[in-house]
């Protein structure tokens, strides 16, 4: 897979998800120096089995797993800080050594809880098949230009006045939804303040990381979420995700140039399955499928 002229690879699925690719990430990872997500949220997770012990990575890239594996979070993810240490706290339980392994784009995203909050409230009214984990409201935020990025915590003085502003727009969004739900300002500079101090450690210039790995001929493995039939541009919209599952977002979520991609590889299952809400063209709808 990896040579001298293949040294950056993206992994996609082909279909509506869940066709594997955390296998194929998991196996091809053994031969990679770098394993880097670049879109996508803790609403798509995969599954890695090794041995007895079965794995399941919602956040953090499936090369965790490997040693000498370096894993990267790129800009194009929106990161639940909760779950993504949450995963980091189980994985060592297991006796696995994230230190020094594991960098977060500075430009990420963060979901916060008003985030879910707006999601389960658009949900009941809309039945798109969202999971409820906040992922769309947080990229809605990130194209609004109104969003909280990992950058945000190291100024929190100067982030509580934003918060202030986001958790009452939330609010006011919720009350128009029919909701009962409200988000509380200080509830969120309380997560950010206990979560900042695990974070910025680990907060890299992700997509200058990334690049110096290609550069420097170090195998790279681009690791996507989902797949290409849910794309939001690509996909059966409007039951898709709120991300480019293509590969052709992979360059951008991750912060390099198209150029330095090498090599695409697609993931089939041998039926059809489909996550989420939406149309499946050979949906079997017998008792006996």
């Amino acid at each position: 897979m990896f040579d001298a002229r293949t040294t950056c690879v993206v992994v996609v699925g082909a279909q509506w998800g869940d066709e594997g690719k955390g296998k194929l990430v998991d196996v091809l990872a053994e031969r990679a120096d770098f394993v880097v997500r670049y879109q996508g949220g803790a609403n798509a997770g995969h599954t890695v089995v090794i041995g007895d012990s079965q794995f399941i990575l919602r956040q953090i890239p499936s090369g965790i797993l490997h040693p000498r594996v370096t894993c990267v979070v790129g800009n194009g993810v929106v990161l639940d800080p909760e779950t993504f240490f949450s995963e980091l706290d189980q994985l060592a339980e297991r006796g696995i050594d994230t230190s020094g392994r594991i960098f977060v784009s500075d430009r990420t995203h963060l979901v916060l809880p008003y985030h879910k909050l707006l999601d389960a409230a658009s949900e009941r009214s809309q039945k798109i098949g969202t999971t409820g984990r906040g992922i769309g409201p947080a990229y809605e935020d990130k194209y609004g230009r109104r969003g909280v990025r990992v950058t945000d915590l190291r100024r929190l003085d100067c982030a509580r006045p934003m918060l202030a502003e986001r958790v009452e727009r939330a609010n006011r969004l919720l009350e128009m939804m029919g909701s009962a739900d409200r988000a509380s300002v200080e509830q969120h500079v309380a997560l950010l303040e206990r979560l900042a101090p695990r974070l910025l450690p680990v907060t890299a210039d992700a997509g200058l990381l990334v690049y110096r790995a290609v550069r420097e001929g170090r195998p790279v493995l681009l690791e996507g979420a989902q797949g290409s039939l849910l794309d939001v541009d690509h996909g059966t919209y409007p039951y898709v995700t709120s991300s480019n599952t293509t590969a052709g977002g992979a360059a951008v979520g991750a912060g390099i140039g198209p150029t330095l991609i090498h090599g695409v590889l697609g993931v089939v299952k041998a039926y059809t399955t489909r996550v989420g809400n939406g149309p499946l063209p050979t949906e079997a709808a017998s008792p006996h499928g």
